[in-house]
């Protein structure tokens, strides 16, 4: 069986990348809400992904690792 999730795997982790880019610049403060709305372009794709990923823990476990240009990472954030 596919599901929805592993046809939109390569959709889903470019759409997280572009709205990560465009979200975190230098300087930006990272809040909540701000690794929510990188979380919202993920669970879209997929119906189950919205209640699935907040079920069991109480919420979901989203890491983010911020890069500067030349790939050396900066900043890495668990919520």
């Amino acid at each position: 069986m596919i599901v929805g999730t592993t046809n939109n795997y390569a959709t889903m982790a470019i759409s997280v990348k572009m709205a990560a880019q465009t979200l975190i610049q230098k300087g930006t403060i990272i809040t909540q809400g701000l690794l929510n709305r990188i979380e919202m372009a993920f669970r879209a794709y997929d119906p189950c992904m919205s209640c699935a990923t907040h079920a069991l823990p109480g919420q979901m476990p989203l890491a983010v690792t911020i890069y500067d240009a030349a790939g050396q990472v900066v900043e890495r954030l668990n919520n």
